[in-house]
């Protein structure tokens, strides 16, 4: 019996819905994250013949468009929130503190590539999906980028060996 579109639909969803929201759980408020997840899911089902085998490096790339317009919307709002939400976790942790700002001073595709590859623990190439680079640039620029956040964090700490990024 051939499965519905709705049914693989379903199955999809299921499979992708936690990581896509722990994806914008780290980048948004959590009223705008579950508002983007609507928002990506919904691209999904219109675009659903699209959806390639791997879906999920597709969908985070989806997820990270979507993200890009809604806080196109909604800029000061977004950067209240993530201040309100990285600070409570500072204040338990000076390590993370320390990271957030070693991150803060990467540039805006450096901070999204070291998050996709240390966060959401992506390949070079599943990176590049989501953002549309080539696996080639991203593999280069992601070096660049962890070379850059261990001179930051060694600055802040003093201690280069402390904060080892593989």
């Amino acid at each position: 019996m051939e499965t519905s579109r709705s049914e693989r639909f379903d199955a999809l969803a299921r499979e992708c819905l936690e990581p896509l929201r722990r994806y914008l759980a780290r980048r948004t408020d959590p009223e705008t994250a579950a508002d983007v997840l609507g928002d990506t899911l919904l691209v999904a089902w219109r675009r659903f013949d699209d959806v390639p085998a791997d879906a999920l490096p597709w969908l985070y790339g989806v997820a990270r468009n979507c993200l890009a317009n809604a806080e196109r919307g909604v800029r000061r709002r977004a950067r209240l929130a993530a201040r309100l939400t990285v600070e409570p976790a500072a204040a338990e942790a000076p390590e993370m503190l320390e990271l957030h700002e070693a991150l803060e001073g990467l540039g805006d595709t450096e901070r999204e590539l070291v998050r996709l590859w240390a966060w959401e623990q992506l390949t070079p190439a599943e990176i590049a999906t989501v953002t549309g680079l080539t696996p080639n640039a991203v593999s280069i620029r992601l070096t660049r980028a962890r070379q850059r956040l261990r001179e930051q964090l060694a600055r802040k700490t003093g201690d280069p060996a402390g904060h080892e990024l593989a």
